[in-house]
């Protein structure tokens, strides 16, 4: 079985704030001072230790990319969310990863929450076939489309839009702190179910692509996944 996710989240401004000498009052201003001073860049967006999880979507598909469950999560209560997350990981022992960029965003901010909260995540997060980079276990489609790097990391939206996979309908990711603070929790979790949705499409087609799968199944796994994403941004 593989779990395909997405998480979405917010600044800990608690936790910003904590750690710089003369914090801004502004959180807005606090963004950017802290972007300045501790990720020594004026982008805005902080690196995953600095956020909290307001968000989670996953899909469990079968080992031949069938679909079974849907899990999600969001809210304010982040233990309560990392608790969820824990307990669907757990629903199989020796389970597959399929995001993108994961690796560089996503696991490392359940890693560090979990630590923030004392919790204790699945073994199988910290097992050499999900921790070893190059792991069939651990799909990150940023390293298999960049070649590990070897060539540039595309945006999933960019790689969607060159399969005809239409995403980001429901919102972006810099939209996420405005939803959240006008409370607007499903459509963060509509959003984050979008991007689950559109990065198992890109999934499908590179393992369609590289010979992994046959024509009739990848017709058939991409007509019901179409229709789902559609119902996403219908709602």
């Amino acid at each position: 079985m593989f779990f395909v996710f997405d998480i979405e989240s917010i600044p800990d401004f608690k936790f910003i704030r904590s750690l710089l000498e003369n914090p801004a009052e502004d959180d807005d201003d606090l963004l950017i001072q802290a972007s300045e001073e501790l990720a020594r860049n004026s982008s805005g967006f902080l690196p995953p230790m600095y956020h909290q999880m307001v968000s989670w979507v996953g899909l469990w598909i079968s080992n031949t990319g069938e679909p079974k469950q849907k899990l999600s999560w969001t809210g304010a209560d982040e233990k309560q969310g990392l608790l969820s997350l824990i307990d669907a990981l757990q629903t199989y022992k020796d389970f597959g990863l399929i995001h993108h960029n994961g690796r560089g965003f996503d696991l490392p901010l359940i890693l560090y929450r979990a630590m923030k909260h004392h919790l204790q995540l699945p073994h199988r997060l910290n097992k050499y076939e999900i921790r070893y980079r190059f792991s069939k276990e651990n799909i990150d489609l940023i390293d298999e489309f960049s070649n590990y790097g070897a060539s540039s990391w595309p945006k999933l939206n960019h790689v969607s839009s060159l399969v005809g996979i239409p995403v980001k309908q429901t919102g972006h990711g810099n939209e996420v702190l405005k939803m959240f603070r006008e409370n607007e929790l499903e459509k963060i979790e509509r959003y984050c179910y979008e991007d689950v949705v559109g990065t198992y499409l890109v999934w499908l087609h590179y393992r369609y692509t590289i010979g992994e799968m046959d024509s009739a199944l990848f017709e058939n796994l991409k007509t019901r996944a179409m229709q789902k994403l559609k119902d996403i941004q219908d709602l």
